[in-house]
């Protein structure tokens, strides 16, 4: 098992209802174990174990609720924030 982090993107989501449903979405995949809000930011770090899901997972969840986003590992160099 191998716990990583992503980096999930929230600012094109701006109102409750749509938070909501992406927090389920992700919340239903097997693998993920926590999801952190950042609305300040407008960011969301998804803690997932890999062997049992993967970012394109993560993808396919959130675009299934009309929120496309584009998840990075938290310390993966294309990641928009890395130097943050």
């Amino acid at each position: 098992m191998a716990i990583k982090i992503a980096q999930v993107s929230i600012e094109n989501i701006d109102d409750s209802k749509g938070l909501d449903s992406m927090m389920t979405a992700l919340k239903n995949i097997p693998g993920v174990m926590d999801i952190e809000l950042d609305t300040a930011s407008h960011m969301a770090h998804v803690r997932y174990d890999d062997t049992d899901t993967s970012i394109h997972a993560l993808t396919a969840a959130i675009s299934m609720v009309d929120y496309v986003t584009q998840p990075f590992p938290i310390d993966a160099p294309q990641n928009p924030h890395y130097n943050d």
